[in-house]
Formats: C-alpha cells, structure tokens, sequence
C-alpha cells in the first residue's frame, strides 16, 4: 500500500476548501483547491476554511488522521481583524467568548467552548489579500487572536459578530504546532503528517 501523503496550503482568499465541484457552472464562477497543485489521488482537505477566510489549510490521503486532528480538540487559532475598537463593555463580553458564547447553528443557540481571546496590539505580518478590505482611515479597526478547539461553520465570524465586531478579515495562522510562518497565499508545502 502506498504511503499517505499530507500538506500545508495557505489557502488564499476567495477559495472554496475543496478539490473541485460537480456542478459544471460553480466550476465556472468558484475557485477550488485543485488549481493550486498536482494533488495526488484521494487527497481530502482536513477541516474547512469558508471563501471569505485564508491561511492554513491541511490536506491528507489519510482519513484517519483528518478524523483524528477534526475530533480531538487540536487549537486552531485564527487572527480575526474586526470592525471598531472593543469598548470597555465589547471587551467584557470578549472575555465571555473566552468561557463560551452563545451563536447560531444550522437555525439552533449553540454555546461554543471556552477558547483563548486576546487583542494583538500590532498588525500580524501578513500577505495582502486578493480583495481590499476596508482599512483604518473609514473607522477603527482591531486585530485579534482567537484560539479555539472546535470549528463550527463560520464559528469565529459568528463569535466576534456576537460582541458587535464584525470580522473583516480572518486567518487561520496555527493548527496545533503547525504554523503558517512565511507561506504565501496559493503555496504548498510538503508535512510529515505530525500535529
């Protein structure tokens, strides 16, 4: 039986989390992971990142090891830049995300897990995103680092949206000990299947 093969993607901007679709003309107007790389066969992405979203994407051929980092409660953190400066009251309920906040879920309150919540006092060094984003001269804007040990759909949007900070941009940078580091939006790199 062949080896399994696993790699890092920094997954750019605008980009669907899967190889490719089905339906011949979301293949026209989407973009998909297959355009990044000479995938080899049965490669899966391990979790997701929605369109809107970037930064770093895990495939595998081995679906236990996808199962294992999307069940086992592995850290993700995510750099979140949100609309507005937290006020002292924001600030308060960010500290509630840290014990859990209630978001909605496929139409249902679901109380997310406690996670790590903090206020970067730089901007990350990041690549610039295919899309402009709103910037500080049309209002205040901060960074956050979110590390969270679940990963509900659009989880982290629905988390700084339930204090009032709506996400503008967001980054998966670290997925247990693996780190974006200096990977460009679109690159691939070879990784030893160790989380």
């Amino acid at each position: 039986m062949a080896e399994h093969k696993h790699f890092i993607v920094f997954k750019p901007y605008g980009f669907i989390s899967q190889l490719t679709s089905n339906d011949l003309r979301q293949r026209r107007k989407k973009k998909f992971l297959a355009e990044l790389y000479d995938w080899p066969e049965e490669i899966m992405p391990i979790g997701r990142l929605d369109e809107n979203s970037e930064g770093l994407l895990l495939m595998t051929t081995d679906g236990k090891l996808s199962n294992h980092i999307n069940r086992s409660g592995i850290e993700k953190e995510y750099y979140a830049l949100v609309d507005g400066i937290p006020t002292q009251e924001q600030l308060m309920q960010l500290m509630q995300l840290m014990q859990g906040i209630a978001i909605g879920l496929e139409g249902e309150k679901y109380t997310t897990k406690p996670c790590a919540v903090k206020i970067l006092q730089e901007s990350p060094l990041l690549p610039n995103r295919g899309k402009k984003i709103r910037d500080a001269r049309h209002g205040p804007i901060t960074w956050l680092s979110i590390t969270i040990q679940e990963g509900k759909f659009r989880q982290v949007r629905k988390m700084t949206s339930a204090i009032g900070c709506p996400t503008l941009r967001l980054v998966r940078v670290r997925i247990g000990n693996l780190k974006l580091h200096e990977l460009q939006p679109g690159e691939v790199l070879e990784w030893d299947g160790e989380v």
